[in-house]
């Protein structure tokens, strides 16, 4: 690709959305305002902690989500104000991530912190959710040997099987056993799945495996069967699993143009008041949103304003950019496409300003060169009123802009 093109596919995707890609994607903390360099130490807040599970692990209930997280002094500071947990996973700013991590904390005590990572099994079917003939125990330990090198470790303290939806996967014998392997060779001390979809199949699943310690699921205020996901969660709390909450902020705005934030610290407290829910974490990318954050363990009672800010009522005049992986959209789609990781890859980008992990998205999905463009009318009905067919377009335009703008 000549550079005269690869100018033009970056300035065209720019000016048709997804605005400020380059910097937006490389330097979330300075377009924020906030300096990168790490801000004088504060004297630490009231620190709320529960015990995960079985794993015995007492942290603090406000952990570190790292997936967007690109600075050193950032994390540091998360751990030297109190925060413990930090996760990350094998495909996170395509490795870059757990480097980062890795630079952290070479020269602080082991028993200081407790660090997960996630590691996909390879050749899972996207539209069945199941895993295949094709996949194999020794590409994931292969994957996940490359993940303890990026990170400088000899162990981490939770492995997890990455994104499974179904209770299949779940219990997938060649995968747990090489996860019970890792675990008995000390590789890791405890392992888990973590799930974006069909949580509730997922947490009972984990529950019925009898050997996993710990589960990663999505929660949070705007999901439609909020009293099914207590359920389970309360179900595999009481049979002695760690409970990690993650999109606790459900895409942290109401819409694409960001002129409509979600309230970060109601959500997170919304979260958090579940005592099932052991630690949550939040994906903070500026020491604004790490005080934020800590700051909801002064009092997790929600406000009145609170309540109204979340739209508890249902009647939320925006559907948000979360999608909840409900998958009652995809027998309606005339495309046979994978709407849920698409609807996903578009509040990576729009909702965290991830284009690379929105990029990484898309490329699990098998689209066609025009998506939905032989299709007029849209078919496809969203529990939630996404415009779906106007958001895979959208989204679908991700693929021409050349990978090293996405970095």
């Amino acid at each position: 690709m000549s550079k005269q093109n690869v100018n033009n596919g970056r300035r065209n995707f720019i000016k048709k959305g997804l605005g400020g890609l380059a910097g937006a994607a490389v330097l979330p903390s300075i377009l924020k305002g906030n300096s990168p360099d790490e801000p004088e130490k504060k004297k630490k807040g009231k620190i709320i902690y529960r015990t995960l599970g079985r794993t015995g692990f007492k942290l603090p209930i406000v952990s570190m989500g790292v997936m967007n997280a690109d600075n050193l002094n950032l994390v540091k500071a998360a751990l030297e104000s109190g925060i413990v947990h930090l996760d990350t996973a094998h495909a996170y700013q395509r490795g870059r991530n757990e480097e980062m991590i890795g630079k952290v904390v070479k020269d602080i005590p082991r028993d200081s912190f407790v660090l997960a990572t996630k590691v996909p099994g390879d050749h899972a079917d996207r539209k069945t959710g199941l895993f295949t003939e094709q996949t194999t125990a020794k590409s994931f330990i292969e994957k996940f040997e490359i993940s303890l090198k990026r990170l400088g470790l000899e162990y981490v303290d939770i492995l997890y099987l990455h994104s499974v939806v179904k209770r299949e996967a779940v219990l997938f014998e060649p995968l747990l056993t090489a996860m019970q392997a890792l675990k008995k060779e000390g590789k890791t001390r405890f392992i888990g799945v973590s799930t974006h979809r069909n949580e509730p199949e997922v947490l009972r699943a984990a529950v019925e495996s009898k050997v996993h310690d710990v589960v990663l699921t999505a929660y949070n205020f705007s999901q439609p069967h909020v009293e099914e996901m207590n359920s389970a969660i309360e179900y595999a709390a009481k049979a002695g699993l760690g409970i990690v909450a993650m999109k606790t902020q459900a895409g942290v705005y109401w819409d694409k143009e960001k002129l409509h934030p979600i309230n970060m610290k109601a959500a997170l407290k919304w979260a958090l008041r579940n005592e099932n829910i052991h630690t949550a974490i939040p994906g903070f990318t500026t020491f604004d949103q790490l005080d934020l954050d800590l700051s909801v363990m002064e009092d997790l009672t929600l406000t009145p304003e609170e309540k109204t800010d979340l739209r508890l009522d249902k009647k939320a005049v925006l559907p948000g950019l979360y999608c909840t992986q409900c998958g009652t959209c995809l027998p309606s789609c005339r495309e046979g496409l994978d709407i849920p990781a698409l609807m996903r890859s578009y509040m990576y980008a729009y909702g965290y300003q991830n284009f690379s992990r929105a990029a990484d998205t898309l490329r699990t999905v098998e689209l066609p060169d025009q998506p939905c463009g032989s299709c007029g009318v849209c078919s496809v009905k969203c529990a939630v009123g996404f415009d779906v067919k106007g958001k895979v377009t959208d989204i679908a335009r991700l693929r021409r802009v050349p990978e090293e703008f996405l970095v």
